[in-house]
C-alpha cells in the first residue's frame, strides 16, 4: 500500500512524514529537493505476535505501508508536473493542512487549504479527460470509453471530484489506467498546535470530509515526530501528557485502513506468520492472489480458522477437533481475522 503525502508550503508534511515513519527528514521551508522520500511502516498487529509466539516461525512479517513526501512544489497557481506525477503514482492520497498559525503570523485556513487541492485535482483531472476525448471524437476508435469519458468530464466540469461519480464495476476497470488524482482515496491531516494534539476537528473540516467521504485525522505533527524517534518505551508518558492513548502512526494507519476499506487475512505456520491487506468483500480465490497469482489461478479451497478460536483452543489439530476449521470454496468472503491456508493445484 503506497499513500503520497502532499501539502501547500508550510503545512508541515515533512513534520508529519516523520512522525508516521520515525525518520528525521529536514523539515522547513526549501528543505527538499523534487524527489520524492520514502518511508515504510510497518503495521502494528497485535494478532501476528500471538500467532508468533505460537508456530515460533522463521519469519514473522506484518502488513507494510510505503509513505512517500512528495516532491516538487505545490503553489495557488497549480500542481508543478513533479507534484503531479509522484500523485498518480501512488494507492491514495493524504494531504497535510496546517492548522496552526504560520511563523509570519498568517491565519490558518484549514478548509480553504482542502478546497484548493480539490480545485486543483479537479483541473489536472478535467484536462487530461480532455484530451483524451478529443482524440476518441476524432478517430471514433472506442464509442464505449468515449460515452464514459464524456460523461466523467461532465461531472469535472461541476467541480466535483470523479471519487463522487457512481461507476460500474466495469466502467472502473475501464477508467483505471488513467490514475485519476481526484478519485484516488484520500485522507486529510489536520496538523493543529501541540495543545489541540487531543481536540476534535473543528466542525467545518468534519463536515467537509464527511460529505465527501474522506478520511480525518488530528495530530500535532511538531511534537508527534519527537515522539516517534524516542525508544517505544518512553513514548507512553509523553503521549499522556499530551492526551493521547497511541502514538500518530497507529492512529494515521487505523484510518488508512478504514478509507481504504482494508481487512487483514493471516497466514500462519512454521515458516512464516504474516499479515495481509486485502479489499473488503474480497472473495477467496481474489484473497489468494495476493499471496501468489498461482495461488489465485489454481485455487481448490480455503481451510479458515477465526483467530479468537485458533488462540483459544490453542492449535490448528484442537481447532479441527471441536469443528472450529472450516473448509471454504470460490464464494467465500474473507473476514477480518481469518487465519487461511489455501489448496491449490497448478
Amino acid at each position: 500500500m503506497k499513500i503520497g503525502l502532499v501539502g501547500f508550503p508550510g503545512s508541515g508534511k515533512s513534520s508529519v512524514f516523520n512522525a508516521l515513519t520515525g525518520m528525521a527528514v529536514e523539515t522547513g521551508f526549501g528543505a527538499h529537493s523534487d524527489k520524492p522520500t520514502f518511508g515504510v511502516v510497518k503495521v502494528p498487529d497485535s494478532r501476528i505476535d500471538a500467532l508468533a509466539a505460537m508456530y515460533s516461525p522463521k519469519k514473522t512479517t506484518y502488513a507494510e505501508i510505503t509513505f512517500t513526501d512528495v516532491g516538487g512544489g505545490m503553489q495557488s497557481t497549480g500542481l508543478d508536473r513533479g507534484v503531479l506525477n509522484s500523485m498518480r503514482e501512488v494507492d491514495a492520497l493524504c494531504q497535510v493542512v496546517r492548522a496552526f498559525p504560520a511563523p509570519t503570523g498568517e491565519a490558518a485556513r484549514p478548509l480553504g487549504e482542502v478546497l484548493d487541492l480539490e480545485a486543483e485535482t479537479i483541473l489536472a483531472d478535467q484536462e487530461l479527460v480532455e484530451r483524451r476525448v478529443e482524440r476518441l471524437r476524432k478517430d471514433r476508435s472506442n464509442p464505449r470509453e468515449l460515452e464514459l469519458l464524456e460523461r466523467v468530464l461532465a461531472h469535472l466540469e461541476s467541480e466535483k471530484a470523479i471519487r463522487d461519480f457512481e461507476l460500474a464495476p466495469e466502467e472502473e476497470k475501464m477508467l483505471s489506467g488513467y490514475r485519476f488524482l481526484s478519485q484516488k482515496p484520500l485522507l486529510l491531516v489536520l496538523n493543529v498546535p501541540e495543545d489541540q494534539a487531543a481536540a476534535d476537528a473543528p466542525g467545518e473540516i468534519a463536515k467537509a470530509a464527511s460529505e465527501r467521504g474522506l478520511g480525518l485525522v488530528v495530530l500535532a505533527a511538531q511534537v508527534e515526530q519527537d515522539i516517534a524517534q524516542m525508544p517505544a518505551q518512553d513514548q507512553g508518558e509523553f503521549l499522556e501528557s499530551l492526551g493521547l492513548s497511541e502514538p500518530a502512526k497507529n492512529r494515521f494507519i487505523r484510518a488508512a485502513f478504514e478509507l481504504l476499506d482494508l481487512v487483514s487475512m493471516l497466514t500462519a505456520g512454521p515458516d512464516e506468520c504474516r499479515a495481509w491487506p486485502v479489499q473488503r468483500g474480497s472473495a477467496a480465490p481474489k484473497a489468494a492472489g495476493k499471496i501468489h497469482s498461482d495461488i489465485e489461478r489454481g485455487f481448490i479451497r480455503a481451510e479458515v480458522i477465526r483467530f479468537d478460536d485458533l488462540i483459544e483452543l490453542g492449535s490448528e489439530a484442537k481447532c479441527r477437533d471441536a469443528g472450529k476449521l472450516r473448509v471454504e470454496g470460490k464464494e467465500y468472503v474473507i473476514q477480518d481475522g481469518d487465519v487461511v491456508h489455501f489448496r491449490f493445484n497448478v
